[in-house]
């Protein structure tokens, strides 16, 4: 399944931590609705293999989203319609062995860095027409977890910088929300399923049975990119097979 061609032609969308999993597949659907995406990655051999396959619209950037020089070319861009924040990261360990440069790593990349590209991203929407920003989330960012007490809480953090971020830049038509899936079988994730405890436990949590795609999320965010969802800003979209309605 999939949306419409023409859904997001002739916008521009950048999407951060674009060459693998979830990222890769909202980028290659944004290029399937038309849109003009720029992938961003830190490995270009991972976007080169983005770019093979899809269209020749879709252009990219190696860079971290933790430097300067990125949020900068953000900023100049001539207009954006629309981000996908999705570059991120997890330390699993019980919270008396976390270690600082895991804690710094935590708040670093997923909040920090979250919110310096979106600042960036602001300058160039505000000469765009209806732009729309999509933080990735997770489950963790509404219920806790065991060995998850920094994930949680970088999570929880883009929770409330969507809610903030929505109402601040409401008067400028821009549009602010989150997806929170669930675990998603990525090559992040792959290590932590393969274990029988762990995917006893997830499969337990998930009402609906199974485990999410990245499609599915990609679904998510292309919907809340798209003028499909013109009134929908500060909230969340749940792609968690109903592990948060328990």
């Amino acid at each position: 399944m999939a949306f419409s061609h023409d859904l997001l032609k002739d916008k521009t969308i950048l999407v951060t931590g674009a060459g693998k999993g979830i990222g890769k597949a909202c980028a290659l659907l944004a290029d399937a609705c038309g849109a003009n995406v720029i992938a961003v990655a830190r490995t270009e051999s991972d976007l080169v293999a983005l770019k093979k396959e899809s269209s020749k619209r879709l252009s990219f950037w190696v860079g971290d989203v933790q430097d300067k020089s990125l949020y900068e070319k953000i900023q100049a861009l001539p207009f954006l319609h629309g981000l996908i924040n999705n570059a991120g990261t997890n330390r699993v360990a019980p919270m008396q062995e976390q270690s600082d440069e895991n804690i710094d790593d935590i708040l670093n990349l997923n909040i920090r860095s979250a919110y310096k590209v979106a600042q960036a991203a602001i300058t160039p929407m505000l000469k765009s027409q209806a732009p729309s920003i999509v933080h990735m989330s997770s489950q963790m960012g509404f219920v806790g977890s065991p060995g998850r007490t920094l994930y949680c809480l970088s999570k929880h953090a883009i929770e409330g910088l969507t809610k903030a971020m929505a109402v601040e830049l409401a008067p400028n038509n821009i549009r602010v929300n989150s997806v929170a899936p669930t675990f998603i079988k990525t090559p992040m994730t792959e290590p932590m399923l393969e274990e029988p405890a762990f995917a006893e436990m997830v499969m337990n949590n998930i009402p609906l049975q199974r485990l999410g795609s990245v499609e599915d999320v990609a679904n998510a965010c292309i919907f809340l990119l798209s003028e499909l969802s013109m009134t929908t800003t500060g909230s969340c979209l749940k792609v968690d097979g109903g592990w948060t309605a328990h």
